[in-house]
């Protein structure tokens, strides 16, 4: 059976070590000269080892009590080296920030906030995972992540802290040679045709159905249902439906060609680009220093 160490046993030991006297030992760990040396003597008997041995007026490190006492600074060593990564992590210099977010904040503001961040911060591990709207808060509401970055219509609550970060007007973009790729249209027009659709739980798809709604119009009869807006994108310039979708996420695509704009009169609606976290539960100091360095950021799109 192993013997059990009692490690403040062990540190008194180390000190008695590193100073090479009881007195100088209880002096600088403020205890009496019998508390250190009835420690060292229950030391010894866990250990069944002979540790010190007197010499003078002073005292000896035997054989044993020489390579206990390397063990024990390497034990001191890493206590040392815990207690500051322990402090750095209660300060925010280290550890890992989980964050979530929806396809616009992921691709078009995400990675250069998260750069400069990181160059400030370079102990700081920064984790980011793409979902849609229901995913990344159903991430942020199950603490898979600390912060959600959304696009979308979605509303603080009693459970989650809403913080604007800025708006993104939305568009109905065609494949290029569309009868309707570059005309205007009433949305009435646009709905007989077939639409490409984000999955269920993507904002960008509630926002359409809540415009024909509002519109009294009828639903959009949808061709294809994708699970990613760069998907989504990709199918219209392959040359089939319409798309809804936020300009920043299309702008691109229609700069080279591979997709045009259909203009709707009266259409306004934009984008909501927001920043999420749960009510109830106190940032780590690691969120909080990241969303400062956010909010501090101007939002700017290609469209910017």
């Amino acid at each position: 059976m192993k013997p059990s160490i009692n490690l403040h046993a062990l540190h008194i030991f180390h000190t008695v070590a590193r100073t090479g006297s009881v007195t100088r030992a209880a002096e600088a760990l403020r205890i009496s000269q019998p508390a250190v040396t009835m420690q060292i003597r229950k030391l010894e008997q866990e250990l069944g080892l002979t540790l010190l041995t007197p010499k003078g007026r002073g005292i000896l490190l035997t054989e044993a009590g020489s390579f206990v006492a390397a063990q024990a600074k390497r034990m001191a060593a890493l206590e040392e080296d815990v207690s500051l990564r322990i402090h750095d992590f209660r300060e925010g210099r280290t550890g890992i920030l989980r964050l979530t977010a929806t396809y616009l904040p992921a691709n078009f503001l995400l990675p250069a906030w998260m750069a400069g961040f990181k160059r400030q911060e370079e102990d700081i591990r920064l984790v980011l995972q793409t979902a849609n709207a229901d995913r990344a808060l159903s991430l942020l509401l199950h603490y898979e992540a600390e912060l959600a970055f959304v696009g979308g219509r979605l509303a603080a609550d009693e459970v989650l802290t809403r913080q604007p970060l800025g708006e993104d007007p939305m568009w109905f973009v065609v494949p290029p040679d569309h009868r309707l790729a570059g005309r205007e249209a009433t949305l009435t027009e646009v709905l007989r045709e077939p639409f490409v659709m984000r999955e269920e739980g993507s904002s960008t798809r509630d926002m359409l159905l809540s415009l024909c709604r509002s519109s009294k119009i009828g639903l959009p009869r949808i061709g294809m249902e994708l699970g990613g807006m760069h998907e989504a994108v990709r199918a219209v310039a392959a040359g089939y439906g319409v798309l809804f979708a936020s300009a920043a996420e299309v702008h691109d695509y229609i700069q080279r060609g591979e997709v045009a704009r259909i203009q709707v009169p009266g259409i306004t609606m934009t984008n909501p680009l927001a920043v999420y976290w749960r009510s109830r539960d106190p940032l780590s100091v690691q969120a909080q220093r990241f969303l400062d360095w956010v909010l501090a950021q101007p939002v700017s799109t290609p469209l910017d």
